[in-house]
C-alpha cells in the first residue's frame, strides 16, 4: 500500500503562450501564461480503498451530451457538470478536500516552485542529427553525399543483428514532457491566470498539468 507523506497541490489548464514581464530586480524575464479557470474535485482517494491517497480534480466544461453514461454518472456522483479533461494529484492532505470543491489559481501563490506537465511539439519523421543531436560525418575528404547519417548501427557477423534501444531516426515529439522546478512569477485569480518563470511543453492551446515541484526547495 503507497503511502503519501507530502502535500502537493494541482490544477489543469491550457497554455496561452509566452510574453515578458519585470521581476521585482528591474530584471525582463520570460513568462507562460497559462489560464487554469476554476477545476473541481471529482473524487478523493484514499489508502484502504484505492491503495493511495489522491485528489481527482477535472477542467474544461464540455457539452453533456458528449460524454458516456459511466463517466456522466462519475461527474453526478460528484456534484458537478461534465468536464472535458481529468488529473489526480497525489497529496498527503487529501482528506480535507470536498467532492464538488472549486480549485483555482490562487492556491499557488508567487514565489512557488512548480513542475508543468504536458505533451511537446510533434515533429513528424526526423533523422539521428536532429532527433538525438548525432555529429554527422565529415563534409570532405571522401564523404559521400550523405553526411547526415548515424553511422554504424552494429557488427555483421556477430552478433548479425541490430540491438534493442539502438537511437535511430524515427518519430520526434509529441510525448510526455515534464518542465521542473519553474518560478510562479504572477498570478491573476479573477481571470485565471498564471505565469511561470521560462517555457513549457507543448503549443500554444495545449493542456497542462501544474502540480508543486517534487524536487523544489
Amino acid at each position: 500500500m503507497a503511502t503519501q507523506t507530502k502535500t502537493r497541490k494541482g490544477l489543469l489548464g491550457i497554455k496561452l503562450g509566452m510574453t515578458q514581464m519585470w521581476d521585482e530586480n528591474n530584471k525582463l524575464v520570460p513568462v507562460t501564461v497559462v489560464e487554469a479557470s476554476t477545476n473541481v474535485v471529482t473524487q478523493i482517494r484514499d489508502a484502504e480503498k484505492d491503495g493511495y491517497v489522491a485528489v481527482q480534480i477535472a477542467f474544461g466544461a464540455i457539452d453533456p451530451r458528449k460524454v458516456t453514461k459511466p463517466r456522466a454518472g462519475h461527474f453526478a456522483a460528484a456534484g458537478v457538470t461534465p468536464r472535458r479533461h481529468v488529473g489526480e494529484v497525489r497529496t498527503a492532505d487529501a482528506a480535507d478536500y470536498t467532492l464538488g470543491q472549486e480549485l483555482s489559481v490562487d492556491i499557488f501563490a508567487v514565489g512557488d516552485k512548480v513542475d508543468v506537465i504536458g505533451t511537446s511539439k510533434g515533429k513528424g519523421t526526423a533523422g539521428v542529427m536532429k532527433r538525438h543531436n548525432f555529429k554527422g560525418v565529415s563534409s570532405s575528404h571522401g564523404s559521400h553525399r550523405n553526411h547526415r547519417k548515424p553511422g554504424s548501427i552494429g557488427a555483421s557477423s556477430t552478433p548479425s543483428r541490430v540491438f534493442k534501444g539502438w537511437k535511430m531516426a524515427g518519430r520526434m515529439g509529441a510525448e510526455r514532457v515534464t518542465t521542473q522546478n519553474l518560478v510562479v512569477k504572477a498570478i491573476d485569480a479573477e481571470k485565471g491566470l498564471i505565469a511561470v518563470k521560462g517555457a513549457i511543453p507543448g503549443p500554444k492551446g495545449q493542456l497542462v498539468f501544474i502540480k508543486t515541484a517534487v524536487k523544489g526547495a
